[in-house]
């Protein structure tokens, strides 16, 4: 029972600790970004540059007609996003590595879903990395935070093919 709980609270820790970074920085962007064009933080290596992003990941379905933006946007991952939280607190045996992935995925996640929800369905994005012409889309906090979150799932036992109850 008390593993149970610390299993929660750990859960509960992590994804407000990454919904209240993906929210600071987004707002920290929208207030000095918004209008300054690109600013180069490292060389061209990593860069800020704010936009608003109507669709998933690098704008996936931003054309889609806004009631299927909602649904595939904002209702499947609401209920997605619930069902990871609670899968994760109430399994009996998880591993540590698993069950902090999925709450780096859920945080994420949710900081991305409470911008759809308060923004009109925009996202606010502004990270971007590269080397000249090869860079990545651009990105917030929340999407580095899923990102690292795959990869801990990935890495647990669970993602690796082996018994959810093996020790990490």
């Amino acid at each position: 029972m008390r593993a149970r709980m610390l299993k929660t609270a750990l859960i509960a820790v992590l994804v407000l600790m990454n919904v209240a970074c993906d929210q600071a920085t987004k707002h920290v962007a929208r207030a000095r970004l918004a209008d300054r064009g690109t600013v180069l933080v490292v060389g061209d290596l990593f860069v800020l540059r704010y936009v608003e992003n109507e669709g998933a990941f690098l704008g996936l379905g931003a054309r889609f007609p806004r009631p299927v933006r909602t649904l595939f946007f904002i209702a499947i991952p609401l209920a997605a996003l619930a069902g990871m939280v609670v899968t994760a607190a109430r399994r009996r045996v998880t591993s540590w590595t698993l069950v902090v992935g999925l709450s780096f995925v859920a945080g994420g996640g949710f900081g991305n879903l409470i911008d759809r929800l308060a923004r009109g369905g925009l996202v606010s994005d502004f990270m971007n990395l590269g080397i000249g012409p090869h860079r990545t889309g651009i990105f917030n906090f929340a999407d580095l935070s899923i990102l690292i979150g795959c990869a801990l799932i990935l890495l647990s036992p669970w993602g690796r093919g082996r018994p959810a109850d093996a020790k990490d």
